[in-house]
């Protein structure tokens, strides 16, 4: 493809819908080929808003405001960073040939609720997956959890993330508030919980895929190595590149998250989470966008997931070999606040062969991610160490 010269009357554009950590670094990637960004985000001073060319705040889950920011800034492409975005906007956008939304819109509309993706999975594809139910009403999730799902189980909304409004519920005597919490939590109210059995797994993986086309110009399918990763009431608490799995589990994986991202389609890089016990796999999630647990790439590989997934939407060639073991940990928050500094950077930056990538957002809130750290190391082990003890050098403090 021919790449025009930002700011200029040819200028090749990228609208970003969402503007967090995830939307930064993207932005440095297309930036680096000369792309247009413009970051568009529900709050102003989002982090990619700190380096796009342009910015713009509005009500992403308004078609009408989304189309009249397409109208006025005539992208090229649409990439979506977020879940709570008015899908029938982009359906328009796309069915009018007048940009090309990432991957595609149907793709950002089965992902960005739970009931989809799901219902693609288990039932279309009919990939192992955890026991599931969705329900309308507490009486439909009581009902569900007692006659198949049972005890210990997670309640969803069935749109957020970052596991807002996720609980794990042990008795029925929890049931109740874990559904308050979901309704209230998510992203959208979209009147629906969803309800896992818990499975007894012995890791967690992200798999990143990219789908990117050949010297032919044929889309071929590129795995990177696992990330493994564990989480706290559904939000990642540190990452780590390569998870060791035997060569069976790891083909399993590969063979799962194939199936999922070819039937989604499109261009661009995926997060396909799945649960792993011994030679068994199962599918979690699927994010059609760089994925938090993939931050650790920024240390691990030559081309991050960043990188991959511009170099897959402009229809560049993508290298996705390891080339160093690593972690990341983020850097959360104690406090609630506006205008906040931050300390221990120099002895976060002690720690041998560690980064430290702080987001710049404009509020703190409790346990929100305002950084990450990075390390690499001869081992994992080493390496999840080192960016631990990096992010809890860092302090988020009142001015």
């Amino acid at each position: 493809m021919k790449i025009g010269t930002a700011l200029s009357n040819h200028a090749t554009k990228a609208l970003l819908l969402g503007s967090g950590e995830l939307g930064k670094e993207l932005t440095i990637a297309l930036q680096r080929y000369g792309i247009e960004v413009i970051a568009v985000d529900r709050y102003k001073n989002a982090p990619a808003q700190h380096l796009a060319h342009r910015s713009h705040v509005i009500d992403m889950t308004d078609s009408e405001a989304i189309k009249k920011i397409i109208e006025l800034e005539q992208p090229d492409f649409i990439i979506p960073e977020i879940e709570a975005i008015a899908t029938q906007a982009l359906l328009e956008i796309e069915q009018d040939g007048s940009a090309v939304v990432v991957p595609n819109a149907r793709a950002i509309q089965l992902t960005m609720n739970r009931e989809g993706i799901r219902a693609l999975a288990a039932e279309k594809l009919k990939l192992p997956t955890s026991k599931y139910a969705f329900a309308g009403t507490f009486a439909e999730l009581k009902t569900a959890v007692e006659n198949n799902i049972g005890y210990p189980c997670f309640i969803k909304p069935t749109m957020s993330s970052s596991g807002k409004g996720q609980s794990m519920v042990k008795s029925a005597e929890q049931l109740e508030a874990a559904w308050n919490y979901a309704k209230s939590s998510g992203r959208v109210d979209t009147g629906k919980v969803i309800v896992e059995a818990k499975i007894d797994f012995d890791f967690e993986i992200t798999l990143l895929v990219v789908r990117a086309l050949n010297a032919r110009g044929t889309v071929e399918t590129h795995f990177c190595e696992p990330i493994g990763h564990y989480q706290e009431n559904g939000d990642y608490r540190e990452s780590w590149q390569p998870q060791p799995m035997s060569h069976s589990a790891l083909k399993t994986a590969q063979d799962i998250a194939f199936k999922v991202t070819d039937e989604i389609g499109g261009l661009g890089l995926f997060g396909v989470e799945l649960f792993v016990q011994g030679e068994n796999v199962w599918f979690s999630e699927v994010s059609p966008r760089p994925h938090d647990t993939g931050m650790v790439t920024m240390v691990t590989q030559k081309q991050n997931e960043f990188e991959l997934h511009a170099r897959a939407i402009l229809g560049l060639p993508v290298d996705t070999r390891l080339h160093a073991a690593g972690a990341s940990a983020p850097i959360l928050s104690s406090l609630a606040g506006k205008d906040v500094v931050y300390k221990g950077l120099d002895k976060a930056l002690a720690v041998s062969d560690s980064e430290v990538r702080l987001f710049g957002k404009p509020e703190a809130l409790v346990n929100r991610r305002m950084g990450v750290a990075l390390a690499t190391a001869d081992t994992v082990d080493e390496a999840r160490k080192k960016a631990v003890a990096s992010a809890k050098s860092v302090g988020v403090c009142p001015v």
